[in-house]
């Protein structure tokens, strides 16, 4: 039995509910029995079973289930929300081995369920893949442990390092990434919680800040503002009178139960987040094209982690050091 492989395999399958189950983690699970995984399963969104009982409920034969082991990303949760406890009907359908990834630091379960699991005579295995389920639930970490969301930010520029024209008279996105790297914004989109763009940036271009090219799982949307005109109910506005911080923008998201958010402009609110060192990720998209006189895109420093080409547009990912 390797618990190694099979861990990574609950990984992958957690990555198929990103985005889609919010407030609660994406968490995957499995059961192996004989040689083989005889059940999977990934926690479905918000209101709906989590991802051990799914895995659960695909085997009817309850002796099976008794010599099987479970296999999950993340501590079984031990509390009522929407949904029972995982870690009750772990026990009442008789499992006994459970292999977790890394420990649940909500306070509402916290170790609880692995306490729970032991004291029901349950063999529990943790810390398999911990880096790996680590990264597979930064988003929940980060709001959890640090009281924020995972801050993503995301922006396109031109070869000659601009962000956008100086005047954009159409009110619509000016362009600057191929139509294909649109579409992977659009996937980016879908994975996280919210959105954020300045007031300049809701003015001047009129975004609609969805993920239609991908599969319409579309974040929350918020605006960073002081115009008393601005009064779209598909925005969310986080008002203010004086400059916010990114501290203070993060402690407003946090208000509102946002564990991921993907910033996308302009260069005001990115550098906000870009000077006051609070961010996670950045996703740059540099075009082939040129702009010759515009807005200059963020100046940022960060570790390179990935990069890619989608026809001349180059990808690049950083994390802060």
């Amino acid at each position: 039995m390797n618990h190694d492989l099979l861990m990574k395999r609950c990984i992958d399958l957690g990555k198929k509910a990103l985005g889609k189950t919010y407030p609660n983690p994406n968490v995957g699970a499995l059961l192996f029995y004989d040689g083989k995984i005889i059940s999977e399963g990934f926690t479905q969104e918000h209101g709906k079973n989590h991802a051990e009982i799914n895995a659960i409920k695909k085997v009817n034969d309850r002796e099976i289930l008794k010599k099987s082991t479970l296999y999950v990303t993340l501590e079984p949760c031990s509390h009522y929300g929407k949904t029972p406890p995982c870690c009750e009907a772990i026990y009442n359908k008789q499992i006994r081995k459970v292999v977790i990834g890394i420990n649940d630091p909500n306070k509402l379960v916290n170790g609880r369920g692995i306490s729970f699991l032991r004291n029901n005579n349950i063999d529990v295995k943790t810390n398999i893949l911990e880096n790996e389920c680590k990264k597979l639930h930064k988003r929940f970490l980060t709001f959890q442990n640090k009281k924020r969301p995972y801050v993503i930010l995301k922006w396109a520029e031109s070869f000659d390092g601009f962000i956008s024209p100086i005047n954009n008279k159409n009110k619509r996105p000016f362009w600057i990434s191929n139509k294909f790297s649109r579409q992977l914004v659009h996937k980016w989109r879908s994975q996280e919680h919210g959105i954020l763009i300045g007031g300049k940036t809701y003015i001047n271009d009129s975004p609609i800040l969805n993920s239609r090219l991908w599969d319409n799982n579309d974040p929350k949307k918020f605006v960073l503002t002081n115009n008393t005109n601005i009064k779209d109910s598909k925005f969310l506005k986080i008002n203010y009178k004086n400059k916010l911080s990114a501290k203070q923008i993060c402690e407003e998201l946090y208000k509102s139960d946002i564990q991921s958010v993907i910033v996308e402009g302009g260069t005001k609110t990115l550098t906000t987040f870009i000077n006051d060192g609070i961010w996670d990720e950045a996703r740059i998209i540099q075009s082939s094209k040129t702009i010759v006189e515009g807005i200059k895109s963020p100046k940022i420093r960060g570790k390179i982690y990935t990069e890619f080409e989608i026809l001349n547009d180059q990808i690049k990912f950083m994390v802060s050091n």
